[in-house]
């Protein structure tokens, strides 16, 4: 079954569906990009912090080698020594943890939008179910991932000794040389090692990012059947719809069919096209009251005769009116001279009668 479902899912995702999902916690995430921009943070410490961080770590631990025959032993000296090498060990730390918090929060705020959610912390019984696990573990991910970190593994062990081989010349001058020459040939060798990790980092980073979203984009596909769900939630079921536009329709079909007897002539072609136009004294212009074409033409036709609404047969006129004025709107100044004829006419006709 659940097989089958993942084979309908064959549509793209929906902007919503991705939004849903994003909401959730479900988000692009790439590990490999993280600990690059952690590994970046580590490699600036080195190059730039190492030194100053050392030498203001060295300078308790001196202080205390130097005095340590001063140091009480009872409870007090040793939670005092106690605090003043924590104070010490967190002086030089910290700075170091904030980078590597900030380098953290940036390697995923790059891959998307920070967001705060707890659903993902939501006890979940296919996170503890043994089968739920094996299949995590030997699904394609799982296998994929297992050939990236032996590949990540191997490369990286390449580049580290690519970078390192020049210094193994050096061995006999490393180990004859002097604490502070030593520090400074381990920081050196450390930013070497640092960088050439960086470079592969870089490129398992940005390839992993790839593969990661395109799995993503895997997981949110939708079936067709989604698709017409989504659609009713948010643009309404379409059979509702038209059922409330053709009651409006309707309505309006009515109340057009009301204002016929009030017209003040209806001008037809003579079965196809029917308007009704009413006019009065203190009008800027003729106004149309309802307009149809077959069906309904013929019953604006059949109200009119029944309420003695002139009926005037002029096609060119009837087709020109119906294609251009709205409902309940004036008609256009172009068919002004036209239409006077034909309530001019009318009027003449009344005032015989």
């Amino acid at each position: 079954m659940a097989d089958s479902d993942e084979n309908e899912k064959t549509e793209e995702p929906t902007q919503k569906k991705l939004d849903e999902a994003i909401k959730r916690g479900d988000v692009v995430k790439s590990q490999e990009v993280s600990a690059f921009f952690v590994l970046g943070a580590a490699t600036i410490m080195i190059a730039f912090m190492a030194s100053p961080m050392s030498r203001n770590l060295a300078k308790p631990l001196a202080a205390f080698i130097d005095h340590v025959h001063e140091i009480s032993l009872d409870r007090r000296g040793l939670a005092e020594v106690y605090l003043d090498l924590g104070r010490a060990i967190l002086a030089a730390i910290g700075l170091p943890a904030v980078a590597f918090l900030i380098a953290g929060i940036v390697g995923n705020a790059i891959q998307h939008r920070l967001l705060w959610t707890a659903e993902p912390l939501t006890p979940k019984l296919s996170k503890v179910s043994p089968l739920a696990g094996l299949k995590r573990i030997f699904s394609v991910e799982g296998l994929v991932n297992f050939v990236k970190g032996i590949i990540k593994l191997i490369v990286v062990g390449v580049a580290m000794w690519w970078a390192i081989r020049p210094e193994l010349k050096r061995l006999d001058t490393i180990v004859a040389a002097d604490t502070l020459g030593l520090l400074a040939i381990t920081q050196t060798i450390a930013i070497k090692l640092m960088i050439a990790v960086m470079i592969v980092m870089g490129f398992v980073a940005g390839a992993d990012y790839l593969f990661q979203r395109h799995r993503w984009m895997q997981r949110q596909r939708m079936s067709r059947q989604e698709i017409k769900e989504e659609f009713k939630q948010t643009e309404g079921n379409p059979e509702i719809k038209a059922k409330i536009r053709q009651l409006r329709q309707s309505r309006a079909r009515k109340r057009m069919m009301a204002a016929v007897p009030s017209a003040t002539v209806v001008v037809t072609n003579p079965t196809h096209y029917a308007v009704a136009l009413k006019y009065e004294k203190g009008m800027q212009a003729p106004i149309c009251v309802a307009k149809g074409v077959d069906l309904i033409a013929l019953k604006i036709r059949e109200i009119a005769e029944a309420n003695k609404v002139p009926v005037v047969e002029n096609p060119p006129l009837a087709r020109a009116l119906y294609a251009t004025v709205d409902m309940d709107k004036q008609i256009p100044e172009d068919h002004y001279k036209a239409v006077a004829e034909v309530i001019g006419f009318v009027m003449r006709l009344r005032g015989r009668r």
